[in-house]
């Protein structure tokens, strides 16, 4: 969505203090801010910061492209959840890939980054598909199809 005033487009992917939001645009035409809620994995109305987003833009805000902002999400359930099931799984093998590196005082292999980005990717598909059941409006697990070279890429 372009922000008739100046032309810059405003829909897209950032981190506020911190914390992944998403701003889309609504069917009437305006936008929606959605802040992850570290509490519960889903979207919480954000709308109010819009305005500091848009004019915070290099403080404590940053643009991140889909794939960053993928990971990010990812990473913050990853560290801010704990449950049961497949989706919690898979957390707790990224959590042990990155523990691993850290006692060993090292950095990803390229193995062990690309593993962590694919796992991420495939969690994010699941964490939203679910919260779009649960009814949460902010969930859209179609997000990661955006990101290139993934396995829920569509053609």
């Amino acid at each position: 969505m372009k922000d008739a005033a100046d032309g810059l487009s405003l829909a897209g992917y950032y981190d506020y203090n911190d914390t992944p939001v998403k701003i889309t645009p609504t069917a009437e035409g305006g936008l929606t801010a959605w802040r992850l809620d570290l509490q519960t994995g889903g979207w919480q109305v954000a709308d109010d910061i819009i305005g500091e987003i848009v004019s915070a833009m290099g403080g404590e805000v940053f643009v991140r492209s889909v794939e960053r902002f993928v990971q990010r999400v990812e990473e913050e359930r990853g560290l801010s959840l704990r449950g049961d099931g497949s989706v919690f799984a898979l957390y707790e093998t990224v959590r042990a890939i990155e523990e691993q590196a850290v006692a060993e005082r090292r950095a990803f292999t390229p193995e062990e980054a690309a593993l962590v980005t694919g796992i991420r990717r495939r969690t994010f598909v699941m964490f939203e598909e679910q919260l779009q059941r649960a009814g949460d409006p902010g969930a859209d697990p179609s997000i990661a199809t955006a990101v290139p070279g993934s396995d829920t890429e569509r053609a």
